[in-house]
């Protein structure tokens, strides 16, 4: 079916766009971008794999190969390697239930000697 051979020709073109920020060493991509991004390329490939469409499939997943990369490897912060992925998720954990319970962040609170105006 050539609409397979369409994605997966998007899904090459994004591979190789992606390249060049997994070999900057430099390259500094926010978690909130690329772990969104790597889990959306992972439910692709499963999504493609159960309809059939084998090429799309290993296309997305590939982008979701670079996409963990990127997390792994090309985050800011003091830690590399794939357990990103596990402390951006539960940073996004503590941030959800502070916003239900309605503890403030620490970006929020208010020094007592400071107005809240």
């Amino acid at each position: 079916m050539w609409q397979d051979l369409i994605f997966l020709a998007g899904s090459v073109l994004s591979i190789v766009f992606l390249a060049p920020t997994v070999r900057d060493a430099t390259a500094n991509v926010p978690l909130g971008s690329s772990v969104p991004s790597m889990t959306i390329g992972a439910i692709y490939a499963l999504t493609y794999a159960t309809m059939g469409m084998r090429f799309s499939a290993l296309g997305s997943l590939g982008v979701a190969t670079m996409w963990t990369l990127i997390v792994s490897y090309r985050s800011p912060g003091p830690h590399d390697g794939p357990a990103n992925a596990v402390r951006f998720a539960r940073s996004l954990g503590r941030r959800v239930h502070r916003s239900v319970i309605g503890t403030p962040t620490d970006a929020e609170s208010v020094a007592p000697s400071q107005s809240a105006d």
